[in-house]
């Protein structure tokens, strides 16, 4: 697992929502969450846009609200986008960004990953579908480790099921 970079385990807040990096495009800080299952399977949403993002599967998360730290925004996120609001956080396990369309306009989404479990094998999500309709969710699925290492669908992060392995091995 990753923490901040001055060793003190307090996450940092995000950059000011609305910065431009060295290129003009708009930062956009997001908090996403790689929730297991007990039988390690991990929760994705399924978003079928159009280019430039295309149909791609991929973590509960998204953006940050101003003031909000990458934690707080990441459980925020996942307790919108499954209406569970039992679960805990372990820690930040992933740093990464990629350039994708938000808003219509191209950002430059900064992202921290934070792994959590819950007790309940292939838990349902239900109570959520206008939500999921609002933010463009077309579908959700909890995914085996095998699943994902064998896909051709597009995941975000491509490197998923390496972080998920690398992130789980010291975890009961």
């Amino acid at each position: 697992m990753t923490t901040d970079d001055s060793g003190s385990g307090v996450t940092p807040a995000a950059p000011l929502l609305g910065a431009t990096d060295e290129r003009g495009l708009i930062i956009r800080p997001a908090g996403r969450v790689i929730l297991l299952d007990p039988d390690d399977r991990v929760l994705l949403m399924r978003y079928d846009d159009g280019p430039p993002n295309g149909v791609h599967w991929c973590t509960p998360g998204g953006g940050l609200n101003a003031g909000e730290d990458y934690a707080s925004g990441a459980l925020r996120e996942l307790t919108e986008e499954t209406g569970w609001a039992d679960i805990t956080l372990l820690g930040e396990v992933h740093r990464g960004e990629h350039t994708m369309e938000y808003a219509d306009a191209i950002v430059r989404q900064v992202e921290r990953f934070y792994l959590a479990r819950t007790g309940q094998a292939r838990r349902e999500i239900a109570g959520v579908e206008q939500m999921h309709a609002a933010d463009g969710i077309a579908a959700w699925h909890w995914w085996t480790l095998a699943e994902l290492a064998a896909t051709a669908e597009a995941i975000w992060p491509d490197e998923l099921a390496d972080l998920v392995r690398s992130s789980t091995r010291d975890l009961p």
